[in-house]
């Protein structure tokens, strides 16, 4: 418990926001005093600026209380925690006390700070429907609500206007201005901000007045850095402000009217206050002003905050997932979640309310529920889908084509290994409702949503604009839309892989997928105005570094790409009960003999799929399990207590062939890797279709499996500009190697199946080139047989796949207790 103001400041960043700002703001910092609860806001383009204002607000608090700040209280964040921080905290003497790792109540005043803003923030823009750019001024006003009382003062003003010239212009309130006694009103004449006190506000308007719109010219406004009075420094401002009065600005670039309070205003007193007092002048030429709007009377104290509705130490969310929509309406989280999902069907057009032709028979529709999780594993968000009965369409009926592609997991990887040896980090955006943009051709109705049936028609059915969610044509029709989009901004879709785009202007280059829209390029401009163009199209938000994609997590950094499963590999563990086993050194011991073991105990089959289906998904980021998990889901029809032992020990935990390595059937197991420069972006541990009757044909049909891999990265990577004269194919065996060398026949190669040959083929062509490789120095042994810890360590290391101590010690802080949990990609 605090005693008095500024004794303890909570603090948190929330963002990136959606779209930025009117200024280019992306991220918004929040300071909440303790005692008082008296808020802060200040608005970043990056989550490195927050050190400053922090610092600086420190400062001029320390200076204008007579009080002894004692600590600040934040979360784990890379922005808080660091050495900037560190060295001014020791200075100062102030405690930084931090949250615990994925618990943001004890963080609470400032997270429900957080959600009280950007609650307010998009009701004041969806109220009317504002553009999303306008979110900083929102949240800005928020926070000047949030610090004061409900009261209204009217100002008399007398007009100095020539007797026949308009006595107003038309403008949009957004907000108030920090330094100076004014408001922030966008002219909709001149498209332009400005700060004015003659202001005079139509309160009988009603709320269902129509949105304003802007135009292009508005969303691609000139940036205007004048000091002419009247004219924010502002990003997004247009012409040459209009002839009303205005106040003189501030030197400050902080266009969403920075923190508020001002300096002047800076913590409310225990002591109540009739007035503010007076502007300050520090230093020649800085003025810091108060907003004249700013009520009389006393400021909530301690014990109001305890006894206010708005009170809460943790931010709030609906922890369940509803099994149906009778429960969901029982809440007013997924009551709220619904009708938001209905207001993008609205937005969007989606469909239309009409009469049932005849013969006539609408798809049914159903909603799933289902709690958003962020990286920690904390939920974020309640996601609600109102989704299709697709499994009720007809072929040639309700639908014709319905295929989409997606992109494969080792094409993300080669494009995170491209990405990290150009030096630019890939970004992600999310399309908010991506189905409901792709228009259908065929003719589908559907029936009204559970629990919102239409009162006054309750029989009639939504005829469908676009795809819904549930629907077979949905994945295909959005991809079209996406697709046609790019076409026409430029882009090039990949020769091999259509889930792949990419524009070349000047040299630059921009990279996009399609799946989960993730971009990047050489040209931070490119890169910027797609993420505008994207926006102005789609209602989407842009996410940031890209850090969470398919279950991967992703680190980014200048020494390259760290890709790891550490969230999911403590789900699995607690899943299936094996987060307090003892570890082993190796997925599998070098004496285990794993066949049919017909004599042993049968275990249950669904959990047993189950453990090798979530161990198959965590060889995305660990090769080095890959045999283990492959040569174990052999025997998922009839798994026995040995197989079920193998696993757990998983759990606890080139190109070259293993001959006769399987106990059933004594067919071979093939391994293979495939690495860009010395990143590992594609491997394989696959048993072999047919019987071989010797090493070298095992070993020749292995060589033959990664050459078609290799083929298929050497075309893809030819979309990114990338040339490759013979690809070197590292072989163990120099009898397979003169096999696909010299069109040797005799009895133990006649047999071997065609198909196979066309190594010889790509050989003779010089796509490849054949080279051996001492068996202690392939790579690809680890997918082909157990081994002893020394080896299986060494080859690991090789391939790239190493501790996230290794990566960055910063990042363990004792929250992950296996080392060895992902791969690294690192180019030189």
């Amino acid at each position: 418990m605090t005693s008095y103001p500024g004794e303890l400041l909570h603090m948190d960043t929330v963002g990136p926001a959606r779209v930025a700002s009117v200024s280019g703001k992306w991220y918004v910092l929040v300071v909440v005093d303790d005692f008082s609860r008296f808020s802060w806001v200040f608005f970043m383009e990056s989550k490195d600026e927050a050190f400053g204002f922090v610092r600086d607000l420190v400062l001029r608090l320390r200076n204008e209380s007579h009080k002894a700040m004692r600590a600040i209280r934040s979360d784990n964040g890379g922005e808080f925690r660091n050495s900037r921080f560190d060295n001014f905290c020791r200075d100062l003497g102030l405690e930084h006390q931090f949250s615990s790792p994925y618990t943001p109540p004890q963080n609470g005043v400032v997270e429900c700070k957080n959600r009280t803003l950007v609650e307010m923030e998009r009701m004041m823009l969806d109220k009317h429907r504002t553009p999303r750019r306008f979110w900083a001024e929102a949240v800005n006003t928020a926070c000047y609500i949030a610090n004061r009382i409900f009261l209204c003062f009217v100002l008399k003003k007398a007009g100095h206007l020539d007797k026949f010239e308009s006595r107003c212009l038309d403008g949009i309130f957004l907000g108030y201005a920090s330094r100076s006694r004014a408001f922030r009103v966008w002219i909709l004449e001149a498209k332009q901000v400005v700060e004015t006190c003659e202001i005079s506000f139509d309160e009988t308007m009603p709320c269902t007045t129509p949105a304003f719109e802007l135009s292009g010219d508005d969303e691609e406004g000139t940036p205007i850095f004048e000091d002419e009075e009247g004219v924010v420094n502002d990003g997004d401002a247009g012409a040459t402000a209009p002839a009303v009065q205005l106040l003189p600005l501030s030197t400050s670039s902080d266009d969403e009217g920075g923190p508020l309070p001002t300096a002047s205003s800076s913590l409310p007193r225990q002591q109540a206050q009739a007035r503010p007092d007076p502007p300050r002048t520090r230093g020649g030429d800085f003025r810091d002003c108060f907003i004249s709007a700013s009520p009389a009377g006393s400021p909530f104290t301690q014990d109001d905050w305890r006894h206010s509705p708005f009170f809460s130490h943790s931010a709030y969310v609906a922890s369940f997932e509803p099994q149906d929509v009778s429960h969901a309406l029982s809440d007013p989280n997924w009551v709220n979640a619904m009708h938001e999902e209905l207001e993008n069907f609205e937005r969007n057009h989606v469909w239309d309310l009409v009469e049932p032709p005849p013969n006539c028979r609408p798809i049914g529709t159903k909603w799933v529920f289902k709690n958003k999780q962020g990286e920690d594993g904390m939920v974020v968000r309640n996601k609600v889908r109102l989704v299709a009965h697709g499994f009720c369409q007809k072929e040639g009926i309700d639908y014709e084509e319905t295929f989409a592609p997606v992109a494969r997991l080792e094409a993300i990887r080669i494009l995170l290994a491209f990405a990290a040896s150009k030096g630019f980090k890939l970004q992600q955006m999310d399309v908010k409702s991506a189905f409901l943009n792709g228009f259908i051709e065929e003719e589908v109705y559907v029936r009204q949503p559970p629990g919102f049936e239409s009162a006054k028609f309750p029989d009639q059915v939504y005829k469908l604009r676009k795809a819904l969610y549930g629907l077979k044509q949905a994945p295909r029709a959005w991809y079209a839309m996406l697709k046609s989009f790019l076409l026409k901004y430029g882009f090039v879709m990949g020769s091999v892989d259509k889930t792949l785009f990419l524009l070349s202007r000047g040299g630059d280059t921009l990279i996009i997928y399609v799946d989960d829209i993730i971009f990047g390029g050489s040209s931070h401009a490119l890169v910027s105005s797609f993420a505008e163009q994207m926006s102005r199209e789609f209602e989407m938000s842009l996410m940031g570094e890209l850090q969470f994609f398919l279950g991967l997590q992703i680190k980014q950094g200048p020494e390259g790409t760290f890709v790891h499963q550490a969230k999911y590999t403590r789900d699995i563990l607690k899943k299936f009960e094996m987060g307090d086993s003892k570890p082993m050194t190796t997925p599998m011991s070098i004496n285990t003999a794993l066949d049919a073991d017909e004599d042993g105990e049968a275990v249950d089959q669904k959990e047993f799929r189950g453990m090798i289906g979530s161990l198959l998904y965590l060889t995305a980021t660990r090769p080095d399990i890959q045999f283990a998990v492959c040569l174990c889901a052999r025997y998922q029809a009839s798994p026995r207590t040995s197989h079920r032992q193998a696993v757990k020990r998983i759990f606890r935990g080139f190109s070259d062939a293993d001959h006769a390595g399987c106990r059933i059937d004594s067919k071979s197991t093939s391994g293979t890797c495939q690495l860009l420069g010395t990143s590992l972006v594609s491997w394989s541990s696959r048993k072999q279709a047919s019987v071989s009757l010797s090493t070298t044909e095992a070993e020749y049909i292995a060589a033959a499996s990664c050459c078609s891999q290799l083929l298929w990265m050497k075309a893809t990577l030819s979309d990114f500009g990338l040339r490759f004269g013979k690809i070197p194919l590292l072989v163990d065996s120099t009898s397979a190697i003169s096999v696909a060398k010299n069109p040797i026949l005799h009895s133990r190669t006649k047999h071997i199946d065609v198909r196979f040959h066309f190594l010889r083929d790509h050989y003779e062509k010089g796509d490849i080139d054949l080279v051996h490789v001492a068996s202690e120095n392939q790579l690809a042994d680890i997918f082909t047989k157990p081994l002893e810890f020394g080896a299986f360590v060494r080859l690991r290391g090789e391939l790239g796949v190493t501790g996230w101590r290794c990566v960055d010690n910063a990042l363990i802080k004792g929250e992950i207790e296996s080392q060895w949990i992902g791969l690294i990609a690192l180019l030189v």
